[in-house]
């Protein structure tokens, strides 16, 4: 039985060597420009460092250039990759066919992790960006188990599934808040707001808190809780998943760490003793639950749900 990458999204290079230590074996970093809703901003030098010292311990890192580009972007994507490739990092995370195109002109040998956050519904799709290059495909979140196990059975390229943590539920390249904030009279700078997402939608009837903010990629609203199946992974591993992601995006670098750290118990005990994993994870589940904060619950997402799109 093959163990599952454990797929981390940091919030600065200080996390990563304790995220090591809790057992994370593959890091997604990278910076707001490039890549869509990151747990932390990761420039240049901050990549350098985190290649550096994740693959000091054999741990992978892969850097996001996911965002919805336009034409003015294009021109920065091939000096980009050039640096990507120049320090080792072990894959780029893409969405669109420019970042693809580039890479293949000039750094053909770079790995390709193909992930548009919702469109990656199907196998047929998945296989459909293998051939063109993409070594994994990053599934949509609004899956459920059936249809992942599914794919997996029938994809021809690595398969990475997020198991921990928010989720996008809408995305504007437009400035909602600061278009509205004018007609309001009043004065949201959107510069810099991605360093201080602080603001919910709420909804009183539904007593559900939806945390938004703007950034240089638009308008983003994530769901009001977090998808936690640490408890319900033995199908997954059993069928080979080959990646297993915990989103830290508006997380501590501490709650971080202890997810993590449970994560890595859950998977090791399974694959090693899965009586025990059976015995044990409800308490795993339990760890989590008193670790999240009292306006966001936790909840299995889509996997046990009828898939709805």
């Amino acid at each position: 039985m093959n163990k599952p990458e454990l797929l981390v999204t940091p919030t600065c290079v200080q996390d990563i060597e304790p995220l090591i230590d809790a057992g994370a074996t593959a890091f997604i970093v990278g910076e707001e420009q490039y890549g869509l809703r990151l747990a932390g901003e990761f420039t240049r030098d901050d990549i350098k460092k985190t290649v550096d010292l994740a693959h000091e311990k054999g741990v992978k890192v892969y850097v996001a250039m996911n965002a919805l580009f336009h034409n003015d972007t294009l021109p920065l994507l091939p000096d980009y990759i050039k640096f990507l490739h120049s320090i080792n990092v072990d894959a780029i995370v893409f969405g669109d066919p420019a970042v693809l195109m580039n890479t293949r002109e000039v750094a053909p040998q770079m790995k390709l992790h193909w992930n548009t956050e919702t469109t990656a519904t199907n196998w047929f799709t998945a296989n459909y960006w293998g051939k063109k290059g993409s070594k994994r495909a990053v599934l949509a979140r609004e899956l459920n188990m059936d249809s992942i196990i599914e794919i997996k059975e029938n994809a021809e390229v690595e398969i990475e599934v997020q198991v921990q943590g928010m989720t996008c539920m809408f995305q504007s390249k437009r400035t909602l808040l600061g278009n509205y904030m004018e007609f309001q009279g009043k004065d949201l700078k959107v510069e810099g707001r991605s360093k201080d997402r602080t603001l919910f939608l709420h909804d009183p009837e539904r007593d559900a808190k939806y945390p938004i903010w703007e950034d240089k990629n638009g308008t983003h609203i994530m769901s009001p809780k977090d998808i936690c199946i640490i408890d319900e992974l033995e199908e997954m591993i059993d069928a080979g998943i080959d990646s297993f992601k915990i989103d830290g995006i508006l997380k501590s670098s501490d709650y971080i760490v202890k997810v993590t750290k449970l994560y890595r118990e859950a998977i090791d005990l399974y694959i090693e003793s899965p009586d025990e994993y059976d015995e044990k994870k409800p308490a795993l589940l339990d760890a989590i639950k008193e670790m999240q904060p009292p306006n966001r619950d936790l909840d299995t997402g889509f996997f046990f749900k009828e898939t709805v799109y």
